[in-house]
């Protein structure tokens, strides 16, 4: 019997812990398309709040027969219920913004960008991970197929970021 892993997964959930343990005790935390919260339990230390737009609704909806589809997906405890795009909380609220897998599923995504440079204060971080490559999932909403560095470093120097660490893990 073999028994496989998903070790691209689980390294970004390794570094994403290592990310946000090291942020400073307190501070506030946007989980922008935080989904089921797979990400909260990183953030027992931060005053953390979650955004999703609850659309996608699993099987149940959407595109039911078309790529990776989840069974169903519950989005009942989300904070905010919104675009991303249009976060209703004011400018600079937040020291840090999670972002992690969900790029890919955002019609315009340097519209995000735009969103995020204007809920962080300065000198907050922006935490970020998106697919390289991807195959179709969460459909209808799969807009993307993948981010390279150069869009990474292109979108986010037009907007002020500066990188701290770009990283990109080979498809296994």
């Amino acid at each position: 019997m073999k028994f496989y892993t998903n070790i691209n997964e689980e390294n970004r959930q390794a570094w994403l812990k290592k990310v946000i343990k090291v942020l400073p005790q307190g501070i506030r935390i946007l989980d922008a398309g935080a989904g089921e919260l797979r990400n909260r339990s990183l953030c027992s230390h931060l005053a953390y709040v979650s955004q999703d737009f609850c659309q996608y609704k699993g099987n149940s909806g959407g595109a039911p027969n078309e790529g990776l589809q989840s069974k169903s997906w519950d989005t009942s405890r989300i904070d905010l219920v919104c675009d991303i795009t249009a976060i209703p909380e004011p400018d600079a609220s937040f020291d840090a913004i999670l972002c992690s897998e969900v790029l890919e599923h955002i019609p315009d995504p340097p519209k995000a960008l735009d969103e995020f440079s204007r809920l962080l204060k300065p000198g907050g971080k922006l935490i970020l991970t998106a697919p390289f490559a991807s195959l179709v999932h969460f459909a209808p909403f799969h807009y993307c197929s993948g981010f390279s560095r150069y869009w990474y470093e292109y979108h986010l120097t037009l907007r002020g970021f500066e990188i701290k660490e770009l990283m990109t893990v080979p498809l296994l």
